[in-house]
């Protein structure tokens, strides 16, 4: 398996999620792809990960560098994929609780911040990827991967096409998990129907990010 592969399997998952009736076959596809976008414990399943062939081999002073000319650090990457999935899974598929709040995870991570890393100066990101517990971090991920997977095995062929009501993007809205400076994300968010936020951000999401980690492992 590769992120060539990864591609591939993304585009048979959007199709198969958005042109078909084939909802046991969508949701086996996107918890499979899940699974490998996530660390290898997350899912307990015997596939490659790409975050574990990332990520095995690097010390915390790599994973928190910013290189030169460069916008993020790895850590960066993993926070951000986390609170994003966090936040649309929970917030608005499930209309439950985040993770980050049921765990008190704000504390064990050490995090100056709540929201999903958005719209930050290059100070701001260097300060985040210095200071965020990465052991916490990493964990963080599992238990949201964990959590989206148990809501989508709850999803049925109708909710998948049902559009995010606006009430729980007011609630996102009021919670400022998404900063001020970066109004666009809540209404992309607001024009999907819940099939199209599994695509995106619940797995597309997560694939261009890990990209981007696996060229951030080459400059650092």
């Amino acid at each position: 398996m590769n992120k060539r592969e990864l591609n591939t399997q993304q585009t048979e998952l959007r199709r198969v999620m958005l042109e078909t009736d084939q909802h046991e076959q969508a949701i086996a596809l996107f918890l499979r792809q899940h699974a490998m976008l996530h660390a290898s414990k997350m899912g307990n399943a015997d596939l490659w990960s790409y975050e574990d062939s990332i990520l095995d081999d690097m010390d915390d002073a790599q994973m928190r560098r910013i290189p030169q000319n460069g916008e993020h650090s790895i850590v960066w990457c993993i926070w951000h994929i986390a609170r994003i999935e966090d936040v649309t899974m929970n917030l608005l598929v499930a209309n439950t609780k985040q993770i980050f709040e049921e765990g008190q995870w704000l504390a064990k991570l050490d995090a100056p911040i709540a929201h999903t890393a958005n719209a930050m100066s290059l100070d701001e990101i260097a300060d985040l990827s210095a200071r965020l517990n990465i052991a916490a971090l990493r964990e963080y991920r599992v238990a949201v991967g964990r959590r989206t997977r148990e809501i989508v095995k709850t999803l049925g062929a109708a909710a998948l096409k049902k559009k995010v009501n606006q009430p729980q993007i007011t609630r996102v809205a009021e919670k400022a998990v998404v900063h001020k400076d970066a109004p666009g994300i809540l209404d992309y968010w607001s024009k999907r129907t819940i099939a199209g936020l599994l695509l995106m951000p619940a797995s597309r999401h997560n694939l261009v990010h890990l990209n981007e980690m696996a060229n951030l492992k080459k400059k650092v």
